[in-house]
């Protein structure tokens, strides 16, 4: 009879848990009785690998509405060239179809320099096809101030992931960079119930708690470039949340400390986020320095995050190829060890395609004799380690692999630089 007791106890028990648990819809607005149980459940963001998707580049003559080399020069009216360059890493073209010539020198190999548009059909389709087989969940796509003169060709991107992704059974969100953005406060809420909140009707648009996701990255940084108030930010985080969004904030660094890169006083806007995703391109370097982020910042940034009832995803990046950061994928796996084995909620990759500042995952040229002769771009040999124009896009899935425990958690990377 006391065994029958004890059982009907712990059933009882185990009801009120899964009661607590199927109400949690991810809120963490500081009413007590309304809190998450933390971490969230495995869903679109949690649990998963995310990265980032600029699909900013463009090229004169391929049908965009920007019609100009957006993102590959820095004078977009002019070729790209070694003198007109505002990109760091070559792409590997090999894939793409729709291809366009530069006023670079041929490659090493005696092909001709030519640069992929994102606006390509071709492109955007190779590139979710890249996210399925590497098996990379989410592409966060890149959504800067939409009202000047990129706003076109950026409604027409949206337009194009929310077809590839559907395609290719890859998940994406709205990931809104307020870098710069004068009246934000107001256009944010704007573009969203005019334009963006419609591609969460898509069956491939990330979800989490039940709950449509969008990302804010910006708030707090400590820069000219990001000078909105806690009232304005606040504002625009409730707001999400009032139309029923899981909001992330794409945060400073050090937004726990509020200091170095992080505005004072500002925990209260990093509070209000459902997950917060730190910042790191440009803050570590090498493994040891991973290490000892590990220790000083993520270790405590989680602490406060599960306290607090926020979920964690830090970012992961490859390293900036140009200046030597990636040690053949090594500098990478590191972050990977660390954040599977700090119980992160999900990881950020910095980022897919971003070739202008040489941290990009995307297929990249292999050797010397894949870049512009005389050009000055760094290939994936540097460090005399031959790797396959994919090996970063291997080396994602791996780590993704070790972070959703499907192999062991191990420091040594398992990805050969060539297969």
């Amino acid at each position: 009879m006391k065994r029958n007791n004890m059982i009907l106890v712990a059933l009882l028990c185990s009801l009120l848990y899964c009661s607590k648990s199927n109400n949690n819809d991810g809120d963490n607005n500081g009413d007590d009785n309304n809190k998450a149980t933390w971490p969230s459940p495995a869903g679109d963001v949690v649990g998963k690998i995310t990265v980032g998707y600029q699909g900013w580049f463009a090229c004169k003559g391929d049908g965009s509405p920007i019609n100009a080399w957006w993102h590959w020069g820095q004078d977009w009216g002019a070729t790209p060239s070694t003198t007109n360059k505002a990109f760091i890493s070559w792409p590997d073209v090999r894939d793409y179809t729709n291809k366009f010539n530069t006023s670079f020198a041929n490659l090493g190999n005696g092909q001709p320099a030519q640069l992929f548009s994102s606006f390509s059909d071709q492109t955007v389709d190779v590139q979710f096809s890249w996210m399925s087989q590497y098996k990379i969940d989410v592409a966060a796509l890149q959504r800067f101030n939409p009202s000047g003169i990129e706003g076109p060709i950026r409604d027409v991107m949206a337009a194009k992931v929310k077809a590839a992704s559907e395609k290719y059974n890859v998940k994406f969100y709205i990931m809104y960079d307020v870098s710069g953005w004068t009246n934000m406060q107001a256009e944010v809420k704007t573009d969203w119930t005019n334009k963006m909140k419609q591609y969460t009707t898509s069956s491939a648009y990330a979800k989490q708690n039940g709950k449509p996701v969008v990302c804010i990255w910006g708030f707090g940084f400590n820069d000219n470039n990001h000078d909105f108030s806690t009232t304005a930010c606040l504002d625009v985080i409730n707001w999400f949340k009032g139309q029923g969004c899981y909001v992330i904030g794409g945060v400073p660094t050090h937004w726990l400390d509020q200091n170095s890169d992080s505005r004072a006083g500002f925990l209260d806007v990093y509070k209000a986020f459902n997950m917060l995703s730190p910042w790191m391109v440009g803050r570590i370097s090498k493994a040891s320095e991973a290490d000892n982020f590990y220790t000083t910042v993520n270790t405590p940034d989680l602490a406060y995050c599960k306290k607090n009832n926020i979920d964690y995803q830090p970012c992961v990046l490859p390293g900036d190829l140009q200046s030597h950061h990636r040690a053949h994928g090594d500098f990478m796996w590191r972050q990977f060890y660390n954040m599977t084995r700090l119980g992160c909620q999900g990881i950020y990759i910095s980022m897919f395609d971003e070739y202008n500042e040489g941290n990009q995952i995307a297929k990249t040229a292999e050797t010397a004799n894949d870049v512009p002769v005389g050009s000055g771009f760094i290939a994936l040999d540097e460090d005399g380690t031959k790797c396959t124009s994919d090996y970063y896009l291997r080396l994602t899935q791996d780590g993704g692999k070790m972070f959703k425990k499907e192999i062991a958690l191990t420091a040594t990377r398992p990805t050969p630089p060539i297969p």
